[in-house]
């Protein structure tokens, strides 16, 4: 159900506004090459007019220089190669099926992780309706694509660790069935080699760099994760040398995570490897004595296509009127604004004296602020009662937050913020379960956290009704729009 309302607010009025809005001249265009020639190639100076207008579009013969994988723009280019490349229905659709079908999967994961089904309708309903997550699958950025797949790979190991845990505790089963309860089994652990979730998760994970190399940081820290949930479970599993685990589970998991996100990376470049054109394709030919000369001349051409553009990461500090430093970002100091256009009566059904057409990435206010605080929460079970799913959620924003603070001179954006922002969600779930109580509760108890819960929800909903016109480029009165503007810094 989530899922559904979420795909109504993604795909209705999905192509407003018809032109290319913020970082989609860049990504779109990029989508568009990679459909024509498998690479990404450089365009005229008008090209954004040919696509507003609904143009047929020119490339030009010479390849252009990028530096983000292509994962995303590839997803951008299935919708554009459903629906057409000259419409902001067709290069929008990617991204709008690709945020739906994320409410979907944080509801299931909520659902699992705190094993209630209310909890993870609520974790769908927040995500479904947060502005924030819904600017981004309106626009064909490479964000919303980069969190669906780290959700994935979350979801993955959530079903690896439960899968784990049930072969562990079948295997020392017949350990102890065959007469060996306290013996060399009980010692050490079983062996278990074969984890199906977790080359699904790597696999997800190589997709999710693919997109974005930020992903990096949730490849080792989820890696870490599901190492120390094998630990926990010969610990209560009764293993003596439990911290073996982090041998016999550590290395296995490396060597099935690390491969499969390898191989999905390496095939989201095949477009690039396959071709003779694309940019830096013949380096390694053009500079025979240079980089590793034992590698492959594509693999050295890649390489070296990989250090320019993290070059180019690491220097990025040019001023824009809309970066935010990350300290600001879980209190949304800073949004950005993906399009604005203002116009007077008569004009694009304005029937006021002055009009405003908006699409900002600021969230709903009850939503981030009350994730903020619930980190506090989360933190404290984590480290005070040892609760492995209030880990499991500072892990994911462990992940996507903190690197950002390694960077404090390169240019950042609030929008990064969503790579993260499902597990801020799964934040705040966590302490309205606690909020809603326990079955065991007295009836007193339980109405009472019913009745918070609930008007926390309405207010929520509240909120995302009022907030919804500066979400979707709906026209609204200017004294609206700047109502909608809490802040100075939102404007």
């Amino acid at each position: 159900m989530m899922a559904v309302l979420g795909g109504v607010l993604r795909f209705t009025r999905l192509g407003e506004p018809g032109a290319l809005v913020f970082d989609e001249t860049y990504y779109v265009k990029d989508a568009y090459s990679l459909l024509q020639s498998g690479y990404e190639r450089a365009w005229p100076e008008d090209a954004n007019e040919s696509f507003t207008a609904g143009q047929p579009q020119v490339l030009l013969d010479e390849p252009e220089y990028v530096v983000h994988p292509p994962v995303g723009k590839w997803m951008i280019a299935f919708g554009m190669a459903l629906f057409g490349s000259d419409n902001a229905f067709g290069w929008r659709f990617g991204a709008a099926l690709t945020g739906a079908l994320t409410v979907l999967l944080l509801g299931l994961i909520a659902a699992r992780l705190f094993s209630s089904a209310t909890l993870g309708a609520l974790a769908g309903l927040f995500l479904a309706v947060d502005g924030h997550h819904l600017v981004h699958s309106r626009t064909s950025l490479l964000d919303v694509f980069l969190t669906f797949w780290i959700v994935a790979a979350f979801g993955a190991l959530l079903l690896d660790r439960r899968d784990g845990r049930l072969r562990l505790a079948r295997a020392l089963s017949r350990t102890a069935g065959g007469g060996d309860p306290g013996g060399g089994a009980l010692l050490y652990g079983p062996w278990l080699l074969w984890r199906p979730w977790r080359i699904v998760a790597g696999a997800c994970l190589g997709l999710a760099v693919g997109t974005k190399w930020s992903a990096l940081a949730f490849v080792a820290v989820f890696g870490l994760m599901t190492v120390l949930w094998d630990v926990s479970a010969r610990r209560v599993a009764g293993v003596r040398l439990w911290e073996t685990a982090l041998f016999r589970d550590g290395i296995p998991a490396f060597f099935t995570i690390i491969p499969a996100a390898l191989i999905s990376y390496a095939a989201s470049w095949s477009g690039w490897l396959l071709s003779d054109n694309a940019y830096n394709r013949q380096w390694a030919r053009e500079n025979p004595d240079e980089g590793w000369s034992w590698l492959p001349a594509p693999v050295r051409s890649l390489a070296e296509y990989h250090r320019s553009a993290y070059a180019f990461h690491n220097g990025l500090s040019s001023e824009h009127s809309y970066s935010s430093n990350a300290w600001t970002w879980l209190f949304m100091g800073r949004p950005t604004s993906f399009f604005y256009e203002s116009s007077a009566e008569g004009e694009a059904g304005c029937a006021v004296e002055s009009c405003s057409t908006a699409v900002t990435s600021v969230g709903n206010p009850l939503i981030w602020w009350g994730a903020a605080l619930s980190l506090l929460l989360v933190l404290f079970y984590w480290a005070g009662r040892r609760d492995w799913r209030a880990g499991a959620v500072l892990s994911g924003v462990a992940a996507g937050y903190l690197p950002w603070f390694a960077y404090p001179e390169r240019t950042t954006f609030f929008f990064y913020a969503v790579s993260f922002e499902p597990f801020l969600i799964l934040a705040l779930v966590y302490v309205l379960g606690l909020i809603l109580g326990r079955p065991a509760d007295s009836p007193h108890r339980r109405r009472i956290g019913l009745l918070v819960t609930g008007c926390f929800v309405a207010g929520v909903l509240a909120l995302s009704a009022y907030f919804l016109p500066v979400w979707t480029a709906e026209t609204i009165p200017y004294s609206g729009w700047r109502l909608r503007m809490w802040m100075p810094s939102w404007i």
